[in-house]
C-alpha cells in the first residue's frame, strides 16, 4: 500500500468515525509521511502535506505550515486542502495561520493556491481584518473572477457567522 492510498483509507475512518482504527494506521504511517514532506521531489511532498488532512493528524500543524510556504504550487495547495479539512470544526487551525493565508489569498501567484486559502479562511473564526481583505478582493476588478466570487461568497459567510456587518 502507497501512502497515498494510506491517506485515503484514513480518511474513510475518519469520516465514519473509527478513531481507534484511524490512531492505528497514523500510528504505522507517521514516518512514511514525515519522509515524503522532507522529499526533494514535489510529488512525494504534495501527497505527504495531502496525508496530514485526511490523517487528520492535527500534531503536524507545524508541518503543513512549511508547506503553505513549500515552492510547489501542487504542495502549497494540498498543504491548504488539509488546513481545510483539520479545520473544520476547529477554527483554531486556521487562526493559527491567518497571516499567513491572508498572504497566500493576496499575493500567491497561484490563483488556484489563492482560492484555496480563501476557502480556508472561511472556517476560521470570523474577524474583521479578513472580511476587510475579501471585500477587497471581491471588489478588485484586476483579479480573476472565479477568485472575486470565491472572497466574495468566504467574506458573506464570515459576516453571517458573526451576526454583525463587521
Amino acid at each position: 500500500m502507497t501512502l497515498a492510498e494510506a491517506a485515503a483509507q484514513a480518511d474513510e475512518l475518519a469520516q465514519s468515525g473509527a478513531e481507534r482504527e484511524l490512531a492505528t494506521l497514523r500510528q504505522q504511517w507517521d514516518d512514511e509521511l514525515e519522509s515524503a514532506v522532507r522529499s526533494a521531489d514535489y510529488r512525494e511532498r504534495t501527497v505527504g502535506y495531502r496525508a496530514i488532512g485526511q490523517f487528520r493528524f492535527r500534531q503536524k500543524l507545524e508541518l503543513l505550515r512549511r508547506g503553505l510556504e513549500d515552492e510547489s504550487p501542487a504542495a502549497r495547495g494540498a498543504s491548504l486542502v488539509s488546513v481545510q479539512l483539520l479545520s473544520r470544526g476547529n477554527p483554531g487551525v486556521v487562526n493559527a495561520m491567518r497571516s499567513l493565508l491572508h498572504t497566500l489569498a493576496t499575493a500567491d501567484p497561484n490563483n488556484a493556491v489563492r482560492r484555496l486559502a480563501i476557502v480556508c479562511l472561511r472556517n476560521g473564526s470570523p474577524q474583521r481584518e479578513t472580511v476587510v481583505l475579501l471585500n477587497g478582493l471581491a471588489e478588485d476588478e484586476e483579479q480573476d473572477a472565479e477568485l472575486r466570487r470565491t472572497a466574495r461568497a468566504v467574506a458573506g459567510d464570515l459576516r453571517k457567522r458573526a451576526g454583525t456587518k463587521l
